[in-house]
């Protein structure tokens, strides 16, 4: 790909840098690094999967996360931050989707963009720091299966108010009691360097949490915001999936800042297991 620079810097085209990353085939484009400016903006196509190639394509087999009192195994241990890595790497790609999909007219809809480009900054250096512990553990990215849960919900966000609803309202709320649970746990077994890396993670999800929250609230116009997420978020995702292990019902409130929100979310029910697994 040819990148257009700007006359007057050396920054790359945001759509550029979003471009690289998002058909970049190998783990290096994923963690592209360089400024952007932020001019012009043509239709975009979303293709049917990321770039990838070799270790890092999607695989339709699966491999069991451990439960967690099995998480001091180091091969346990390495499935475990791999399945991590690769949610954030994930998440990365759609990023930088919704920076080249949503509109580009207005004030708002730049600003927009540019907290998603501070999220996606956030989950590469997420990333980063999963693929270093797992090198420390004599692993690598691409050692197991890697699936393409989280891209599927791409096609579904038409919309920058869906894509919020997904990712920040749901996928990276319930990484609030994902995080602060598994954190909890690999401190409890003597694993510091990785509960550090999930304390990290925890801290920058409540931002991006809050992040989300802000435009849905701008958006929702007079409908409340339980009701406004509830209306927009793409069958077959419910409530459910926004709350994780140990749902931290405090921080929750915290980073959506909506009380009568994170009540309804208390209260919400449907068969999704995942929050009621065996630990």
């Amino acid at each position: 790909m040819q990148h257009r620079l700007s006359e007057n810097t050396d920054k790359l085209s945001y759509q550029d840098f979003a471009r690289s990353i998002l058909e970049g085939e190998t783990l290096e484009s994923k963690l592209l690094a360089a400024p952007v400016h932020w001019e012009g903006w043509s239709p975009y196509e979303i293709p049917r999967h990321p770039g990838r190639k070799g270790r890092l394509a999607f695989s339709e087999k699966q491999i069991k996360f451990p439960k967690a009192h099995h998480l001091s195994g180091r091969e346990n241990k390495a499935i475990a931050l791999h399945s991590f890595a690769n949610h954030e790497l994930l998440a990365i790609e759609m990023m930088a989707t919704a920076l080249l999909i949503y509109p580009h007219e207005t004030e708002d809809d730049v600003r927009f963009k540019k907290g998603i480009l501070t999220a996606l900054r956030d989950e590469q250096k997420h990333l980063s720091l999963y693929v270093g512990r797992l090198r420390e553990l004599d692993f690598d990215f691409g050692d197991f299966p890697l699936n393409d849960y989280f891209w599927r919900q791409m096609e579904k966000l038409t919309t920058p108010a869906a894509y919020t609803a997904v990712m920040a309202l749901t996928f990276e709320a319930a990484n609030l009691d994902f995080a602060q649970y598994y954190a909890r746990i690999f401190r409890e077994s003597g694993d510091l360097q990785t509960a550090e890396i999930l304390d990290t993670v925890l801290a920058d999800e409540v931002a991006h949490v809050a992040f989300g929250a802000h435009w849905m609230k701008k958006w929702k116009q007079d409908a409340d915001l339980w009701t406004y997420y509830q209306s927009i978020l793409p069958w077959p995702l419910t409530p459910a999936r926004s709350r994780g292990i140990d749902f931290d019902v405090d921080l929750h409130r915290r980073a959506v800042g909506d009380d009568s929100f994170v009540k309804s979310l208390v209260a919400f029910e449907d068969p999704f297991k995942v929050t009621k697994r065996t630990r």
